[in-house]
C-alpha cells in the first residue's frame, strides 16, 4: 500500500548509506544489515550501499574477500531487502565466477528477490604521478552490458565508481527512460576533491537526472582512503543531500514531478539533432 500511494504522489525516499568498512567482512555485513534496517525505519523505498561495502577496496584485498553470487554478502542484501521491504542496491562486492574477479552490484527487490547484477563497465586504470597509481584490472575483468531495473516509483540506472567518468553510459540510461542513476563509489583523497561533485552534477544536468553515489566512510588508516562525502544531485544540478567523511545515512526525496518540470522548462530531451549525432549501445 505504501509503495502504490508513494508511486502516485510522484516521490519517493531514497537513502545512500555510508559505511565505515573494516577488514572483518562479518563486521561489515553487520553493520550494512544494521543500516538497511534504519533506513527503512526512516521511511525509505531505495537503500544504496557503497563500492566495496563487504571488504577493503584494492587490489591486494579483492581475491581473498571474493564470493559467488548467490553467497554470503548477497544472502544477507536479500534477507535485509525482504525484511525491510525495501529494493537494496548493494553497493559492489569481488564476485568469483569461472576463475575471474569482477567488481558487482547486487540489486534485490522488497521481496528479497535478486533482480539485477551489475558488473564494472570500465576498471579503474590510473596513473597520477606522484599522488596515485591503481590498475584494478591487475585483478579484475570489466562488465559487458548496461543495468538497469523497474520499481514502482522510477526505472534506474547502475553504475560502478568510474563508470560515472563515461558520458555515454549516463546519456544511454538516460535515452532509456531511466531518472535516478545510482553510482556505488570510492574516490580517494587525489580524485574525490577534484571531480566526485562535478561529476555528479554533470551525469545529473546533462541527463535531467537524479544522481546518487554511494562511498564508504574515511578511514584514513587504510591503504586506500576513500574520500566519502556521498552525494545526491537533482535534476537541475543542485546538491540535495551530502555527507561528510564519517559513517551517517544521507536521504533524499527523489521528486519526479520536479524532474518532468525541468525537462519542459528547458527541453533538450526532444531538441537533440539525431540528425547529426546520437550515442548508441553497441550491442543492440
Amino acid at each position: 500500500d505504501i509503495l502504490i500511494l508513494k508511486c502516485v504522489s510522484s516521490t519517493f525516499r531514497l537513502a545512500v548509506v555510508q559505511l565505515q568498512v573494516s577488514s572483518i567482512k562479518a563486521e561489515n555485513l553487520s553493520r550494512a544489515r544494521c543500516r538497511v534496517k534504519e533506513a527503512a525505519e526512516r521511511g525509505s523505498h531505495v537503500v544504496l550501499l557503497p563500492e566495496c561495502f563487504n571488504s577493503p577496496y584494492g587490489t591486494s584485498f579483492f581475491s581473498k574477500y571474493a564470493e559467488k553470487i548467490p553467497g554470503e554478502s548477497s544472502v544477507v542484501l536479500s534477507e535485509a531487502a525482504r525484511e525491510h521491504k525495501v529494493y537494496v542496491v548493494g553497493g559492489s562486492i569481488p564476485e568469483e565466477e569461472d576463475g575471474k574477479l569482477y567488481n558487482t552490484c547486487a540489486v534485490f527487490g522488497p521481496d528479497g528477490e535478486m533482480i539485477l547484477k551489475h558488473r564494472k563497465i570500465h576498471l579503474f586504470d590510473i596513473n597520477v604521478p606522484g599522488k596515485i597509481r591503481f590498475q584494478e584490472s591487475e585483478t579484475l575483468s570489466p562488465g559487458r552490458s548496461l543495468s538497469m531495473f523497474d520499481t514502482p516509483f522510477c526505472k534506474v540506472g547502475v553504475g560502478i565508481c568510474y563508470d560515472i567518468r563515461f558520458a555515454e553510459l549516463a546519456q544511454l540510461y538516460s535515452r532509456k527512460d531511466c531518472q535516478l542513476l545510482l553510482y556505488p563509489g570510492a574516490f580517494n583523497m587525489t580524485t574525490g576533491p577534484a571531480h566526485w561533485e562535478i561529476l555528479q552534477r554533470a551525469r545529473a544536468v546533462d541527463n535531467q537526472v537524479y544522481v546518487a553515489t554511494a562511498s564508504p566512510a574515511r578511514d584514513e588508516t587504510a591503504s586506500y582512503v576513500a574520500w566519502g562525502h556521498s552525494t545526491v544531485v537533482n535534476p537541475w544540478g543542485e546538491v540535495v543531500s551530502k555527507a561528510g567523511p564519517e559513517e551517517t545515512i544521507i536521504y533524499a526525496d527523489i521528486d519526479l514531478q520536479y524532474l518532468a518540470d525541468v525537462r519542459q522548462q528547458i527541453p533538450i530531451t526532444t531538441q537533440r539533432r539525431d540528425d547529426i549525432y546520437t550515442v548508441t549501445c553497441a550491442q543492440e
